[in-house]
């Protein structure tokens, strides 16, 4: 099998691993995670969207600004991240349609479903990132801030989720009066899912973007 199609085949496949863990971490009802807390408050207004589509909605905005901040410096090639999305989505919908049988009421289910959601996205996030091939809508639009404003990537990603989490509390409160969608499982996801994604790493290796040496020989 030709080396770039393995790192494909690593890349979706992260993807969709990322999706699940997404939906599982939603279904525990603690809260989604930072990236898809504006997507899911959208889909509790309105049920008959799918958080899928919102989700989609929600990334084609962040490619809209990466194209405005960027301007001639944002290749044509990025506009693959829409390909990517539509993908994600779709694997989210999946997801939620997967654990459709998946409603807590002990504490106890709801925490066990959010830490194997978070461990389930982190690994996502290994697999998708390891093989290099183009960033997603969530990641490019802070690598754009980053390059525009000359600060660490880091940094502008926690601002970027922190940004994230307050417009979807807006939203909450505009829709409902109230938190919704929302809570302590959204900060749980932002604070050890990157931790997970240190862990796996230093055991694990995933599709890297150079072929290993020893497969070359």
């Amino acid at each position: 099998m030709p080396y770039f199609v393995k790192r494909m085949l690593c890349f979706l496949a992260g993807i969709a691993i990322e999706a699940f863990g997404i939906a599982l971490i939603t279904k525990s009802d603690l809260g989604t995670s930072p990236i898809s807390g504006i997507a899911w408050v959208t889909t509790l207004r309105f049920p008959h969207i799918s958080f899928g589509l919102t989700t989609f909605a929600v990334n084609v905005i962040f490619v809209l600004i990466e194209v405005v901040l960027l301007r001639r410096d944002f290749h044509v090639i990025q506009y693959l991240q829409l390909a990517v999305t539509f993908w994600f989505s779709a694997m989210i919908d999946v997801g939620m349609f997967m654990l459709t049988w998946f409603v807590p009421v002990a504490w106890w289910q709801r925490w066990c479903g959010l830490l194997l959601g978070c461990a389930i996205l982190a690994l996502g996030i290994c697999m998708e990132v390891a093989p290099g091939l183009i960033m997603v809508p969530g990641e490019g639009v802070v690598n754009a801030f980053s390059m525009v404003t000359k600060a660490r990537f880091g940094t502008i990603k926690v601002c970027f989720d922190v940004s994230l989490i307050i417009v979807a509390a807006v939203l909450s409160f505009a829709f409902f009066g109230r938190i919704e969608g929302l809570g302590v499982g959204t900060v749980v996801a932002a604070v050890i899912t990157g931790q997970i994604v240190n862990l796996l790493n230093r055991h694990f290796e995933f599709v890297p973007a150079r072929q290993p040496a020893k497969a070359c020989a």
